[in-house]
């Protein structure tokens, strides 16, 4: 039986990976520490994302380590070395703001186990292959340069621009932009799964994300757009939004649809990859339309305010051109829109706070 090593395992995109792969035949090992909890307080906790898998996924086994810990995370590469066909690297410290409190702790986490993961996965399971989820974020504030033009609800790009139609894709320079300390770190992390792939010639990819998002996040105020806005669309909690008059614009892909991006880089992998992953033009909005769709669903208004100053390093506008994956794995394509996104986050919610 072929063995799923999964980082981050009770997260949104782990947890999912998770279900996926099990549902595929694989065994799943799962790897996650409750950082989350740690970064953005009890709220923010994957425990009960945890508790959920052992009790429906047969054979998951975990394991509760720092991804920064090199004796253990190898001794989990030792245990099952060759076993090993694919390594789903996940775990992350995923917040801007949070970062520039803690740069080391992001750092560390971000980059330095992202290595790790890459020497372990080359000294014990070389042939595996390896999928990381990296950020757009690593363009740093490139968008932001874009002729961008404001319309009544969101930012756009101007229409005689090539990224119009499809959004931007992967030539964008990762160079000479302020990232935030988080992007900074993710862009390391990026760099070095691209140069183990080129280098040892690994079977490596990096999935730039836009907006992750899904019923099984545990949104909170730094991180978990849509997840957190719509808990404070069912609780009545406050919500701020930055900057941009709320008419930034992010796209935002279902973790299954996602996670299917994986299973089919694994099926037919290549060495060094990149490839922007997010909800293109096919699932995106502005918080303005964010705001509205929530309320529509909940048949609540939302407590919100505004606040002028933005976050730094934070996008205007950014829709990922996702054509260079579907090109060469045509057979991929989305399940989820918006609006399902959405109605699945509001139902997920309403279950648990039942």
């Amino acid at each position: 039986m072929a063995v799923v090593l999964v980082t981050g395992s009770a997260g949104l995109i782990g947890s999912q990976a998770v279900r996926f792969f099990s549902e595929k035949g694989f065994k799943i090992i799962g790897i996650d520490n409750d950082m989350r909890k740690v970064f953005f307080g009890s709220e923010a906790s994957t425990a009960w994302n945890l508790a959920r898998l052992k009790e429906d996924i047969s054979g998951y086994k975990h394991y509760e380590i720092d991804i920064r810990d090199q004796l253990k995370i190898k001794q989990v590469f030792r245990e099952y070395n060759s076993e090993l066909s694919l390594i789903i690297h996940t775990a992350a410290q995923p917040s801007h703001d949070w970062a520039a409190k803690e740069p080391f702790t992001d750092f560390t986490v971000n980059a330095n186990g992202t290595l790790n993961m890459l020497e372990f996965t080359r000294l014990y399971c070389p042939n595996a292959v390896f999928v990381f989820t990296s950020t757009n974020k690593v363009y740093g504030d490139t968008p932001n340069y874009l002729p961008l033009v404001e319309l009544e609800s969101r930012w756009e790009v101007n229409k005689s621009h090539p990224y119009f139609t499809h959004g931007i894709d992967e030539s964008m320079s990762i160079d000479q932009s302020k990232h935030s300390l988080f992007g900074a770190s993710k862009v390391a992390a990026d760099v070095l799964v691209q140069e183990y792939g080129k280098y040892f010639d690994m079977k490596t990819a990096c999935f730039r994300g836009g907006c992750l998002t899904g019923p099984d996040h545990s949104g909170t105020k730094l991180h978990g757009f849509l997840a957190y806005l719509m808990k404070c669309a069912i609780t009545g909690d406050h919500y701020n939004v930055f900057g941009y008059k709320g008419k930034q614009v992010r796209d935002n892909i279902h973790s299954y649809d996602l996670v299917n991006m994986f299973w089919n880089f694994y099926q037919n992998p290549r060495s060094g990859e990149v490839y922007n992953a997010g909800g293109s033009r096919f699932s995106n909005c502005s918080m303005l339309e964010a705001i509205k769709m929530c309320e529509e669903i909940t048949g609540k208004k939302i407590n919100w305010s505004y606040a002028e100053t933005n976050r730094i390093g934070d996008h205007i506008w950014y829709v990922s051109d996702v054509r260079k994956f579907q090109t060469h794995y045509p057979k991929w394509k989305y399940k989820y829109n918006l609006k399902e996104i959405l109605t699945q986050i509001y139902e997920g919610l309403s279950k648990r706070r039942v």
